[in-house]
């Protein structure tokens, strides 16, 4: 039941989180956002350790799985905030939507173990035609696309080799990490590379900094990149890569859900399709045993989904749906 709570919980920081993203580059550059985010969320891991009266030794005796953890955060964070400003947020949750295939294609390659069965492989495909139907209208290509659709890619095969080689790592060295120190580890592996991304990208202070701004990323800082790390990397060891992989499928239907809650915004008939297509899919791809833990949480999006507004839905309603959906693909 535990491991089911911290997986609804990535799930939910991960789809709350990307408007304060958005917040947090209100009067700084996305790089330094990012940067204060990390190093705040560090210093606090730190200050834990220290009243916890811990020792930092582990840090560099577990340094390989601490190194892989941090892979996920640089170079990935840089690569997919750069890439988005090439393309259509609906194409980017499209291309996240083949992290499960990346995923499972890591493990083949560095686990040895084959995750594709052909219901498995049959569920994730569906998935993707659900998110197709969903953001189809965001399906726009150009030039400067290529660029875009690259760099997504490329962080599709970051984020599942970080989490699959760390898997591994953690077999071979048959060591159970804490998953506290594993996400403190990761921040402090990824720092110096977003230092000299900033550096390179930025290299300014900033004069003032918003209450705006600095508030997102103090939120950022706690609830993103520190408990939300944690709880990835306790998941992480009890459940498969390809699992937790599929958190990039449940993240923008969760996002539509809490806009239309927000902003009681009615669903195009496309949308719901969409959305119906990927819950089922969900369904499909886990094992009897989780099903029925999760069959009652996928009927209560769907009566979410179904509910009426509560009241007409105006431009701004539209708009800060629109926002949501825009933003859900940038957190990782």
């Amino acid at each position: 039941m535990a491991v089911l709570f911290a997986y609804f919980s990535v799930v939910l920081i991960w789809a709350t989180t990307p408007l304060a993203i958005q917040w947090s580059s209100d009067s700084l550059s996305f790089i330094a956002a990012a940067v204060a985010r990390m190093a705040i969320a560090l210093s606090i891991a730190l200050l834990i350790h220290g009243l916890l009266r811990k020792s930092l030794a582990t840090y560099w005796q577990h340094r390989h799985i601490y190194f892989a953890a941090s892979i996920g955060i640089f170079p990935n964070m840089p690569v997919v905030y750069w890439g988005v400003q090439f393309i259509p947020s609906g194409l980017v949750a499209v291309i996240f939507a083949l992290t499960p295939f990346a995923t499972g294609l890591m493990t083949l390659l560095l686990l040895k173990q084959n995750p594709f069965t052909l219901k498995k492989v049959l569920a994730l495909v569906l998935a993707l035609v659900g998110l197709v139907v969903i953001f189809y209208h965001q399906l726009q290509f150009d030039t400067r696309s290529v660029y875009g659709i690259a760099s997504v890619l490329l962080s599709c095969v970051l984020f599942s080799f970080s989490s699959v080689w760390v898997k591994k790592l953690t077999q071979q060295e048959a060591v159970s990490v804490d998953a506290f120190q594993q996400a403190s580890g990761a921040l402090l592996f990824s720092l110096p590379g977003l230092l000299l991304s900033w550096w390179l990208m930025d290299g300014t202070l900033p004069q003032q900094v918003s209450v705006k701004s600095g508030a997102s990323i103090l939120y950022l800082s706690i609830v993103g990149s520190l408990v939300g790390a944690v709880l990835f990397f306790y998941i992480l060891q009890r459940l498969s890569a390809s699992v937790v992989s599929l958190i990039t499928l449940m993240t923008p239907v969760l996002a539509i859900v809490i806009g239309k809650a927000l902003a009681d915004e009615d669903l195009s008939s496309h949308t719901l399709v969409g959305v119906v297509t990927v819950l089922f899919a969900l369904l499909l791809y886990l094992p009897w045993s989780v099903r029925a833990a999760i069959a009652s949480l996928n009927a209560w999006l769907l009566r979410k989904l179904a509910e009426p507004p509560l009241v007409e839905g105006g431009a701004s309603a539209r708009e800060e749906l629109q926002k949501i959906k825009e933003y859900v693909i940038r957190f990782k």
